[in-house]
C-alpha cells in the first residue's frame, strides 16, 4: 500500500469543523494559554510538548468525576516505565460511566435476529446496585478478580460496572473460547466469581456453554460462585455446578439504591487483558482506572467526536479490547449499542438495519468485515441512508485502499472514515481519527493527542516517509500498570522496552506519511492476525502437539488477498502421512480448545523444523521464505538447510 498522491477522499465541511469537540478544545487551549493553534497538527505538537498540562486539561474538559484530582499532574522519573500521572488522584471508573443523566435508553442490545432489548438509565443503575451488593455480601473487595465468560450483552456490562464500583478487577473472555483457552487466561488470575451464560447465538444457531462452564469450574478452585444468565432460556442453569446461581436469583431482594463507589488511586487495577500468547500462555496485562478512563474520554470526545445523546456502536466480542473501549462511551453520556452474533446473519444487511433503526452516530467494525462486504458488492445507499452516521471506525487490521474507496462509494459519502490502531497493550489507540481533518486513501488519519508516536529505522533513528517500527518515546496514562504475577516487572520490560532504551516499541511495521498520517504494513513480530484478530502461535502449538502423530509444528501467517491466513506446518512421526483424516483430527483439536479463528487454512507436512542454536523455532524466518523475502541472520540457525522445505510450495499459491 503506497501513500496516496491524489486529493483526499473526504474533507469535513466548515459546519462540521465548527461543531466538532476537537475545535472547541483547540479554541479553549488557545485562549487559556494565549497561543495560536491553527490546526490539528499544532494542537498535537502542543500536547506532546506540554504533556502534563495536556492531560490535566483533558481531565477537566471531559468532566472526570473524582474525589480529588490532586495537585500533581505528573510525577517524572528517569525511566519511562516508572513515570506516574495524577499520583494523588482518587476516583472510580464505574462512577464516571454511571453519573446521573436523563432516564433515557443507555444500552440497546441486539442478539442477532433473535432478541432485542432496551435498558434505560434507572434500570442500569438499579441492577448494578443489586449486583454490587450481592458481590459485596460474598466478600468481594478491592483487588479481587471477577471474570466474565460472556457474550456482548447488557448483563456483561452490568457485572463489570458492579465489579469496578467495588474496586475489584474485571476480566473477560467470549463464550466461543475453548475450555483450555479460558483456563490459560483465568487460571493465572485466580478469580473469586465468574459470570457466565447458558449459551449464545451465532449464524442462526444456538450453542450451549453449560458443559464448558462445568469443566472450567472443575479446574478453577478459586471460584466461589458462578452466576449464569439464561440467554437461551435453558431451565435449571443453577444446577450446572454445585456453586452456580441464576443471574435473577443472585440479585433478587438486593437493594436497588445502595450503589456506592470505592475511591481508588489513578493506577488502581481495573481490567486484566490478555496478550496473544505467542511465546507461552497469554500475558496478563493490567490496566488502571484513571489511565483507561482518561485515554478513552480523549479518544471518544475529541478523536471520535462523541457527544451526549450519540448512539455509539462497535462490533466486538468480550474477548477483544474494543469491548472495553465501547462501554467507556457511557462516560461521554452516549447510548451504547451492543450486538452479539454473526455480523452476516441473516444477511450482510443486519448491522446496517441496526444502524438505521437505532440512528447510529458512530459505527465501528473490522477491516475484514468491510472487505467482505466489498467483495460481495454490498451497498447501503438506496436502502439505508444512514443520515445520523458521522463516523465509521475500522480496526483489527489495516484497511486496504480499495476498502476506503468502497466505503465512500457504496456505504456513506459524508462520514469521517477513521481507521484506528493500538491494541490490548494500551487498551486504546496510537493512531486515530480526526473529525476536523481530511481522510487520505489508505492512511490512518493521525497520531493520538498526547502520544509521542514516532517511527524508528533499524538503528533507532526517527524517520518519516519510510517503513519502520512504531514506537512511543514518552510516557502516557494508559500504559499498563504491569503484568499480573510479574512482581519485578521483568516480563513487562521485555515486552515493550527491551528493543530501545526508554522507548515503548509496539512492534507494528508502519510509515509516518507527509500528511502526518500512518500507514500500517502489519506486525513486525510473529503474531498472527487473520481477519484482524490477533492470535498467538503458542496457543495453536499447545493444541497441535497434543495430537500423537505430530512431533513438532510451526505456524505462520501468510499474506493472502488483503488479509492474513494461518498456515500450519507439521513434522509427523516416522512413517506417518498427513491424510485427510489426520488433518480433520488436528482441526478438531484446535477448534475445540481455542476458537474457530485459530484453525489454520492450510496444514502442510514438512520433514523438519528450523531452529536457533538455542533450540527456538524461527517463525519469522519461515514467514520470510514463504513470502519470497530474504532471511536475516541465518548464522543464528542450528539447521539453516531446513528453510528450503518452505520455499515455492504449490499449496501456498491456491485458496
Amino acid at each position: 500500500m503506497k501513500e496516496s498522491k491524489m486529493e483526499p477522499l473526504w474533507k469535513p465541511s466548515s459546519d462540521k469543523i465548527a461543531a466538532a469537540n476537537m475545535t472547541r478544545f483547540m479554541n479553549f487551549i488557545s485562549k487559556k494559554y494565549d497561543i495560536f493553534l491553527k490546526d490539528y497538527d499544532s494542537l498535537y505538537d502542543w500536547s506532546i510538548e506540554h504533556s502534563p498540562e495536556f492531560w490535566s486539561e483533558i481531565w477537566d474538559f471531559c468532566g472526570v468525576i473524582s474525589q480529588t484530582k490532586g495537585k500533581t499532574n505528573f510525577l517524572s522519573h528517569t525511566s519511562i516505565e516508572k513515570c506516574k500521572f495524577f499520583p494523588e488522584a482518587r476516583l472510580n471508573y464505574a462512577e464516571n460511566l454511571l453519573h446521573p443523566r436523563n432516564d433515557s435508553d443507555v444500552i440497546i442490545f441486539w442478539g442477532e435476529d433473535q432478541i432485542q432489548r432496551r435498558i434505560r438509565y434507572h434500570e442500569l443503575i438499579s441492577t448494578v446496585s443489586q449486583l454490587a451488593q450481592a458481590l459485596r455480601e460474598l466478600g468481594v473487595k478491592k483487588g479481587d478478580r471477577v471474570v466474565g465468560f460472556m457474550p456482548n450483552m447488557p448483563e456483561t456490562l452490568m457485572a463489570m460496572l458492579a465489579t469496578a464500583s467495588l474496586g475489584a478487577i474485571w476480566s473477560s473472555c467470549s463464550p466461543d473460547f475453548g475450555v483450555q483457552g479460558v483456563l490459560d487466561r483465568f487460571g493465572q488470575i485466580t478469580p473469586k466469581i465468574m459470570f457466565s451464560v447458558d449459551g449464545y447465538y451465532y449464524g442462526g444457531k444456538s450453542f450451549s456453554t453449560l458443559e464448558k462452564i462445568a469443566q472450567i469450574s472443575a479446574s478453577l478452585p478459586s471460584l466461589e460462585k458462578i452466576v449464569i444468565t439464561s440467554y437461551l432460556g435453558t431451565n435449571n442453569v443453577e444446577k450446572t455446578t454445585t456453586h452456580s446461581v441464576r443471574f435473577d436469583s443472585f440479585i433478587k431482594e438486593k437493594s436497588k439504591n445502595s450503589l456506592t463507589f470505592e475511591q481508588v488511586s489513578f493506577d488502581h487495577p481495573l481490567f486484566i487483558m490478555y496478550s496473544s500468547g505467542t511465546t507461552g500462555v497469554p500475558k496478563c496485562i493490567v490496566h488502571g482506572h484513571g489511565g483507561t478512563l482518561l485515554q478513552h474520554l480523549k479518544e471518544h470526545q475529541l478523536h471520535s467526536d462523541i457527544k451526549p445523546g450519540d448512539h455509539v456502536f462497535y462490533y466486538t466480542t468480550c474477548g477483544w479490547m474494543m469491548w472495553n473501549w465501547l462501554v467507556s462511551a457511557l462516560a461521554s453520556e452516549a447510548t451504547i449499542l451492543l450486538y452479539d452474533g454473526s455480523p452476516l446473519h441473516p444477511g450482510p444487511q443486519i448491522l446496517f438495519e441496526y444502524a438505521e433503526k437505532e440512528s447510529m452516530t458512530l459505527f465501528g467494525t473490522s477491516a475484514k468485515y468491510i472487505d467482505a462486504l466489498r467483495k460481495i458488492g454490498f451497498t447501503t445507499k438506496e436502502r439505508y441512508p444512514l443520515k445520523s452516521l458521522r463516523t465509521l471506525c475500522s480496526t483489527g487490521s489495516p484497511l486496504v485502499s480499495e476498502s476506503f474507496d468502497y466505503v465512500y462509494e457504496k456505504i456513506a459519502n459524508d462520514v469521517c472514515l477513521a481507521s484506528i490502531s493500538g491494541g490490548t497493550d494500551i487498551i486504546s489507540c496510537f493512531a486515530l481519527g480526526n473529525p476536523i481533518g481530511p481522510v487520505w486513501r489508505g492512511e490512518l488519519q493521525t497520531r493520538g493527542l498526547g502520544l509521542k508516536v514516532e517511527v524508528f529505522d533499524d538503528s533507532g533513528k526517527s524517520i518519516k516517509g519510510q517503513k519502520g517500527e512504531l514506537v512511543c518515546t514518552a510516557p502516557f496514562p494508559s500504559m499498563p500498570i504491569g503484568f499480573w504475577n510479574d512482581d519485578n516487572g521483568e516480563k513487562y520490560h521485555k515486552a515493550y522496552f527491551a528493543d530501545y532504551e526508554n522507548v515503548w516499541a509496539h512492534r507494528d511495521y508502519v510509515e509516518l506519511t507527509n500528511h502526518n498520517g500512518i500507514i500500517i504494513y502489519g506486525r513486525s513480530d510473529a503474531t498472527l492476525n487473520p481477519g484482524g484478530v490477533r492470535i498467538g502461535t503458542a496457543e495453536i502449538y499447545r493444541q497441535v502437539e497434543q495430537v500423537p502423530e505430530v512431533l513438532e509444528s510451526l505456524v505462520v501467517g501468510q499474506d493472502w488477498k488483503d488479509d492474513v491466513r494461518v498456515i500450519l506446518f507439521v513434522k509427523l512421526r516416522n512413517g506417518d502421512i498427513l491424510s485427510s483424516a489426520l488433518k480433520d483430527k488436528i482441526v478438531a483439536q484446535i477448534r475445540t480448545n481455542t476458537t474457530p479463528r485459530h484453525v489454520p487454512k492450510k496444514i502442510i507436512q514438512i520433514p523438519d523444523i528450523p531452529r536457533t542454536i538455542s533450540g527456538k523455532i524461527v517463525e519469522l524466518a519461515v514467514h520470510n521464505v514463504i513470502h519470497g523475502e530474504a532471511v536475516k541472520n541465518k548464522e543464528a540457525l542450528a539447521n539453516p538447510e531446513t528453510l528450503k522445505y518452505f520455499s515455492n510450495l504449490p499449496e501456498l499459491t491456491t485458496d
